[in-house]
């Protein structure tokens, strides 16, 4: 045998055996074995570099250093997932998703680890990257780190797509925890708070030989791609399986809801046997097709849902009231709490929302108040313990002017929260308004974070966000813990951002009401900053998706002079603020004020392709079919029902090519 063969005999040997110990909990050879042929092939790859293969079981133990974890734009979006807490919330949502398919309904039930997101590529049959699920649209790349954990393939097995996205959830089993808490116990160090936050801090530590030392498994329930040649959730489960991944096997494929409700009952006391962190059970549409006709709100898919079981819930002491400014001027009052353990972590503050919700739970300080967090994950105040209520407790009297500037707040009818009006003079929120503008969703200025802004601010450099493109190196180095290669970065950051499009930098600039997708909205129909700088109240509602309370805001916002300059400014220094050429190349205003509901399998072009040309061209796409609804373009497999209720209402049904014709 050559030594080319005897390194490719070893490397396929020692994947199966780490299969059978690390996915099928099965090892057929001793850890002692294991680690003397793992020595073996390492001496020979040394000796033989020509050799080199990047999955090769021994590229497992880490050693590369990442000192910047690159970003990366995520081939397929990672989105959130709504949640539901009831047995009537679950059937609210099969009645939605019923409106919009046809035929029965069958769903895949999976548990919810609660652990660190994570997105991996493949391609033809080797692992290429990790991608952290960051703000969904993109993340960080962690691939050096995830390489170290042995439950992820780095070559896989069997008949596999030629490129696919896996998603899942990176975790730390509670053996593995309670014995990395040992070891720091046993050497004075502070034992881990919890294993998702443990498992999550692992993915961003430099040095990925620290990450091999750490016991943690990469669960996987998504697989993302084109020509998968699957057509359901379970299904693709079970291919996952055999390619070598390591996919939970709780999943169970039911036929309604009161199946759904079994599997939940059932996990809500048997998740306490598990070797993981749960926190719920996930519920999909199994069918691929049916998921693809109810497509996507725009945050999460329309065809799956999070039932998270009931909050953990701790009783403490309300020791004080305080509260924050936040950079639209709504103030918020927070309860300061004597420190309490809740679901693995430390929880001493918690939102008390308005002074409605103050009001409502008879709030008061020095109380002794019941604690949960809300999906897991923010702390609320859900109840007082009247029966220890002190006798000298007094009600608690919202405040009537800003902690910060003393201005006297406002509350608008139909409001629920009180406001400081002092826009342009209230430090919290210029320093807010500026923390938004540099996010990642908006302007994304690596090397400026939210502490820099409030020193920026605080020394007087900056008063708004159009003022950052003013700044220099000698500017910035004077301030605390800035080295001259931070900067560097800094200035460097906040030149790129230039670059940024408009949808962002209209988000960025912080319109009250305007999130994402209705920046997204605007600068598609205004496609500049000038357009919709003089557009009235009545043309703005006009615009899909946009109400009264939003196109008002729009006016407020552009009718302050000091909101226009600062615009002028950031217009004068190079950012975007129109659609690129490239932008408004695609697109036409053939279908403009047509809707249309999209339903079946396509072949010349994509679902998303479609819908995309439908945007471009100035339509607007429906999830369900009303008077309201100009043309059902019908694919292969379209539901009898919606053909049904399209004639019904006479509503247009056109081919794939029919579609294409009206826009040539």
């Amino acid at each position: 045998m050559s030594i080319k063969e005897q390194i490719e005999a070893l490397r396929q040997e020692l994947r199966q055996h780490n299969y059978n110990y690390y996915v099928q909990d099965n090892p057929a050879i001793s850890d002692y074995e294991f680690d003397m042929k793992l020595k073996t092939l390492q001496e020979l790859e040394s000796n033989h570099p020509e050799f080199f293969d990047a999955s090769s079981p021994t590229q497992r133990v880490g050693g590369a250093v990442t000192k910047n974890f690159q970003t990366v734009v995520h081939e397929h979006r990672m989105y959130s997932l709504d949640n539901s807490y009831s047995k009537e919330d679950l059937l609210d949502w099969e009645a939605r998703i019923k409106k919009l398919v046809d035929g029965p309904i069958q769903y895949t039930c999976e548990l919810k680890y609660d652990g660190a997101s994570i997105s991996l590529t493949y391609e033809n049959g080797r692992f290429v990257r990790a991608v952290t699920r960051g703000d969904g649209v993109q993340g960080d790349d962690v691939s050096e780190n995830v390489k170290t954990i042995k439950s992820v393939p780095l070559q896989l097995k069997g008949n596999y797509p030629p490129k696919f996205d896996i998603r899942g959830e990176i975790v730390l089993p509670f053996d593995g925890f309670n014995k990395m808490n040992e070891a720091r116990i046993e050497i004075g160090e502070e034992p881990y708070r919890n294993p998702r936050n443990t498992a999550s801090g692992s993915l961003k530590l430099q040095d990925s030989s620290e990450v091999a030392k750490r016991p943690l498994e990469c669960l996987l329930y998504n697989i993302t791609g084109a020509n998968l040649n699957m057509s359901s959730q379970y299904e693709s489960l079970e291919k996952a399986r055999e390619w070598g991944f390591k996919v939970p096997d709780a999943a169970k494929l039911v036929d309604s809801i009161d199946e759904v409700l079994e599997f939940v009952a059932f996990w809500d006391i048997h998740r306490h046997d598990l070797p993981y962190e749960t926190d719920g059970v996930v519920v999909k549409v199994n069918s691929l097709q049916q998921q693809e006709e109810l497509g996507y709100t725009a945050k999460a898919p329309r065809w799956a849902i999070a039932y998270k079981f009931k909050a953990e819930q701790v009783s403490t002491k309300l020791l004080e009231i305080t509260y924050q400014v936040g950079r639209t001027g709504a103030i918020t009052p927070v309860a300061n709490l004597e420190p309490v353990e809740l679901a693995g972590t430390t929880v001493k503050r918690a939102s008390l929302h308005n002074a409605d919700q103050i009001a409502k739970l008879d709030i008061r300080e020095g109380d002794t108040v019941f604690v949960e967090k809300g999906g897991e994950i923010i702390p609320k105040i859900i109840a007082v313990d009247f029966s220890k209520r002190p006798n000298d407790s007094e009600h608690t009297k919202y405040i009537t002017h800003c902690p910060e500037c003393e201005t006297e707040l406002v509350r608008q009818e139909g409001e629920a929260q009180h406001y400081c009006p002092n826009y342009n003079g209230c430090k919290p929120q210029i320093i807010g308004r500026i923390q938004h503008f540099i996010s990642r969703k908006a302007m994304d200025i690596d090397g400026l974070g939210g502490e820099t802004v409030a020193l920026l601010v605080n020394a007087g450099l900056i008063n708004n966000y159009s003022d950052l493109y003013q700044l220099t190196k000698a500017d910035v180095l004077p301030l605390e813990r800035m080295a001259d290669k931070s900067a560097e970065n800094l200035i460097s950051g906040i030149e790129l951002s230039k670059k940024i499009p408009f949808e962002r930098v209209l988000y960025a600039i912080g319109i009250r009401y305007v999130g994402e997708t209705v920046a997204k909205k605007l600068a598609k129909h205004y496609k500049s900053i000038d357009a919709l700088m003089s557009a009235s109240t009545e043309e703005l509602v006009n615009v899909d998706e946009i109400g009264i309370k939003i196109a008002e805001s729009i006016v407020d916002f552009f009718k302050v002079d000091e909101n226009i300059g600062i615009v002028n400014n950031l217009k004068s220094v190079g950012v975007q603020f129109a659609l690129s050429e490239e932008q408004l190349a695609n697109q036409t205003d053939k279908l403009t004020g047509q809707t249309f509901v999209v339903s079946g399998v396509f072949h010349s072009v994509s679902r998303n392709e479609l819908k995309k040309l439908i945007e471009d061209n100035g339509g607007k796409i429906s999830s369900s079919i009303s008077s309201k609804t100009n043309y059902v373009v019908a694919g292969d497999n379209m539901g009898p029902s919606k053909k049904e209720k399209a004639e019904k209402l006479n509503v247009s049904i056109i081919s794939e090519q029919g579609f294409l014709d009206l826009i040539i």
